[in-house]
This record gives structure tokens, sequence and C-alpha cells, in this order.
């Protein structure tokens, strides 16, 4: 019976692409392992967004820079804290300089009428932050809300 059930889960691995890299990274020493975290910020307050900024700096530092990809997804009145007037736009410049990508929903932007000229620059874009927040929740990326 042991026999037959060892040889059916070899089975089921050999037929799961995909899978057996993903147990590999697991368990062999020295594998890379990357992680991948998306924050949503869509409070327009300053604190709020230091926070976020302060949490993204503490992984990169725990994890390294090159270990770990993180997006910061704003929609809603947090979008306010991407436009160049911002209150937090010199940490947002620096946390685009370290490789976190900043998105923006465009779906906010054209119900508020912002435009990308009102933008920082270097900053991404999303048709629509939730979805891209549950898009990448399904792909296995951690979430956080500060």
């Amino acid at each position: 019976m042991n026999r037959i059930l060892r040889a059916l889960t070899c089975a089921a691995l050999l037929s799961a692409p995909g899978l057996l890299p993903a147990l590999a990274a697991d368990t062999v020493p020295g594998a890379a392992v990357k992680h991948k975290v998306i924050f949503q910020v869509s409070d327009n307050d300053p604190a709020k967004w230091n926070l976020a900024l302060n949490n993204v700096r503490n992984i990169q530092q725990d994890l390294g820079k090159d270990s770990v990809e993180i997006e910061v997804v704003t929609y809603g009145p947090g979008l306010n804290m991407l436009k160049l007037d911002s209150a937090v736009s010199a940490r947002v410049g620096d946390a685009l300089g370290q490789g976190v990508k900043i998105m923006a929903c465009e779906n906010t932007m054209t119900n508020t009428k912002v435009s990308k000229a009102d933008m920082l620059p270097n900053i991404g874009y999303v048709k629509a932050g939730v979805v891209e927040l549950m898009v990448k929740q399904q792909q296995g990326w951690s979430y956080i809300r500060p």
C-alpha cells in the first residue's frame, strides 16, 4: 500500500508543472527566495504614508533589497500623496530610487479629474487599484495595509 501511495505522489508531482521548482526553492540550501509584498495606501494622511514607507524600508533592510519585490498601490484619497505638491514626495522619490514600485489608480485619477501631469515623476499606473491588489494576492503576494 505504501509503495502505491508513493508512486501516486511521485506521478502527481511530476505532472504538476512548476510545482517541483517551487518545492526545490524551499528545500534546497542556498536557493534564492524572492519575497513579494504589496501595500495598500488609500488614506490622504502623511503619517499613514510615512508608516507605509517605513515598513517598506524595514522590509528591504531585513530581507535585502534584492530579495524582495515591493509594490505600493494607491487609490481613493491616498492618491493625493502622489501629487507633485505632496508632503511625502521626497520619501516617495527615495522609495522609487530603492526599486519600490509606487502605483496610482487611474480610475481614481479619472473620477477626481487628476492627470499624470499632476503626479510625481517615475510612479507607475494601474487601471484599478483594488483589482491590482486582488490579482497580486491571488498570485501569492503578501498584503499589508498600514
